[in-house]
């Protein structure tokens, strides 16, 4: 196999901001949840029994929202991607540890795996197609 070639297609391929973009959709999406419908966060917050469930809502929301954006578009994208995963592990296991469940097992299940798809980030980076990479590629007429 020629390593040229293959970090070339690497390099270039679409595949990583297809699936930050995918990764991001998930925190975007419940940010937006959050933001239309703030008293159920709360609510859900205060019966697992945790103080300040509403500025646990605005942390949330920050995370979601901002992470998000910041993940699909590739900015600072591995400490970003990192950010989301902790978020992601520490989320899934406060909220939805009654595994005897298995709507909440599946929840669990779902943070976890979207914590491993962002480690995969926090290990390759953003790849070619990302505002991160844009800042530290040079003009193609001066390479």
């Amino acid at each position: 196999m020629n390593t040229s070639t293959n970090n070339t297609t690497n390099n270039t391929s679409v595949i990583p901001v297809i699936g930050r973009v995918l990764l991001a959709a998930i925190f975007i999406f419940s940010a937006l949840g959050k933001i239309m419908a703030p008293g159920a966060t709360i609510g859900y917050i205060e019966a697992m029994g945790l103080p300040l469930a509403s500025a646990g809502l605005v942390i949330a929301i920050a995370v979601e929202l901002v992470g998000g954006l910041l993940l699909a578009l590739g900015i600072k994208t591995r400490l970003v991607a990192l950010g989301l995963a902790l978020f992601s592990i520490v989320t899934g296991l406060v909220f939805h540890h009654a595994i005897g469940d298995q709507n909440q097992l599946i929840h669990l299940l779902k943070n976890l795996a979207m914590a491993g798809g962002l480690l995969q980030v926090v290990a390759f980076g953003a790849g070619a197609y990302s505002l991160d990479n844009k800042a530290v590629r040079p003009a193609a007429h001066l390479a």
